[in-house]
């Protein structure tokens, strides 16, 4: 997946959704927040229990087990990566729920095993007991994939797999062969994309693994498809909207085709495609009002445009000529409206997306990177230098470019929402949450 760290930020660009960011109603809503955690990966909960990865002072990873309702630890114990890519980011725990109130919390300890470089282990989601355990030498790391765990195996070797396990048992139920990664699943199916020279689109059958219907990314923005630049999918109704971003070889010079696309789920046939657009950042999740750049031929970059998540259609747009000439990081207001151009200690430009006009920035309030030089996370141990903590925002009065002190929740747009609670990481690393019921979706990082 992509992952927002000093390459994208270098992208200067954002996409995102309509919706509320519960700041000023913050005080209404259960919330919390959890200062004893230096929170670097994306979160996942299930039987109300909240997962992540967080670093230590001494540079070592730790999974950690929150109360979802009250924020405090329920426990914590060592995590590594092994195998896995800088550029998708610190692995996330995966919570995987397998009974009414009852969960199981997948991840990769430091235990090794021989020729095994660590270990997955799986525990009680409030207890942290140990259920099953199984040794790994090189993985992206733990998926959910409906009611069961998807892990991909051997990922550096050339017997790479992924495996589909009972979450309660770690019985191998099916495996598939290569490297995927899970995009989207429900209680049946499972849609993943094979990483591969020529990455497809496969939904399978959970339960037996028989395959449903296939869809080779060239197939829907064409030839010349790389992923080294990263990935990202968010689903929306029943369609599964995919990114792309480009990849210039070093080498050859050459850029690799990108872009958006739609897929439906039912059967896997694209429903529409925007070739040759970037995403931008600080964003939304690609299904949810995605605004993009379009990229000649030549390389040189257009205007914004927003887009509906469900028909691919331009919803609003600012032209070329309106786009500041540099210094500028994007800055969205909750309801993402506007498109500003934020300068930081100085008066900056917002523009009605709608309609393309320039807009008045007195009062203007707009979200936008807290951090615009992010470092890498100084990780202990033999792990592949390059890895960033998943990046937190900051809100902004655009008519200073100054920060605005005491504010509360970051948009929906950004957070995303699971069972009607949003978690974000500060820039400091503590982990916040608030239960303002919004509808479940995906955020920025899924």
């Amino acid at each position: 997946m992509i992952r927002p760290n000093a390459l994208a930020l270098a992208l200067l660009a954002n996409g995102a959704l309509v919706a509320c960011s519960g700041s000023d109603a913050a005080s209404t809503f259960p919330a919390w927040q959890n200062t004893q955690v230096n929170v670097v990966s994306r979160v996942s909960t299930g039987a109300g229990v909240a997962a992540t990865t967080s670093m230590r002072p001494d540079g070592t990873l730790e999974t950690v087990a929150l109360d979802l309702a009250s924020g405090k630890k329920l426990w914590a114990y060592p995590a590594t990566m092994a195998g896995r890519l800088p550029g998708m980011g610190v692995q996330t725990p995966a919570t995987v729920e397998t009974s009414a109130g009852h969960a199981v919390v997948a991840a990769v300890d430091p235990t090794k095993q021989g020729k095994w470089n660590a270990t997955l282990s799986v525990r009680d989601a409030k207890t942290g007991q140990q259920k099953w355990a199984r040794p790994v030498h090189s993985t992206f790391g733990p998926q959910r994939c409906g009611p069961y765990l998807c892990l991909s195996e051997h990922t550096a070797l050339a017997g790479a797999r992924m495996v589909v396990l009972d979450p309660q048992t770690g019985k191998m139920l099916w495996r598939l062969p290569g490297i995927a990664e899970v995009e989207w699943s429900d209680q049946n199916r499972v849609v993943v994309l094979r990483l591969a020279a020529n990455p497809v689109l496969e939904s399978y059958e959970l339960k037996t693994g028989k395959a449903q219907w296939q869809l080779p990314i060239e197939q829907a923005l064409g030839e010349g498809i790389d992923l080294s630049g990263g990935w990202a999918f968010g689903a929306t109704g029943d369609k599964l909207v995919g990114y792309v971003a480009p990849y210039t070889n070093q080498r050859s010079k050459k850029t690799s085709t990108f872009g958006l696309f739609s897929v439906r789920l039912s059967d896997g046939m694209v429903d529409w495609m925007r070739p040759s657009v970037v995403r931008v950042y600080p964003s939304g999740n690609p299904a949810y009002a995605p605004v993009v750049r379009p990229v000649d031929q030549q390389g040189q970059y257009g205007g914004f445009a927003r887009l509906d998540g469900e028909s691919g259609r331009v919803l609003g747009q600012i032209t070329a000529t309106q786009v500041p000439g540099s210094g500028w990081w994007l800055a969205f207001p909750p309801r993402m409206d506007k498109l500003g151009f934020l300068q930081h200690n100085t008066p900056s430009a917002a523009y009605d997306l709608a309609s393309g006009q320039k807009a008045e920035v007195k009062g203007l309030k707009a979200w936008s990177f807290c951090v615009t030089d992010p470092q890498p996370l100084k990780l202990a141990g033999n792990v592949t230098p390059g890895f960033y903590s998943i990046a937190a925002l900051c809100e902004f009065d655009l008519a200073t470019g100054k920060r605005v002190a005491g504010t509360g929740a970051p948009p929906s747009w950004f957070t995303g929402s699971q069972g009607g609670w949003r978690l974000w990481r500060d820039e400091k690393g503590a982990l916040h949450a608030i239960k303002d019921e919004a509808a479940t979706a995906p955020g920025m990082y899924g």
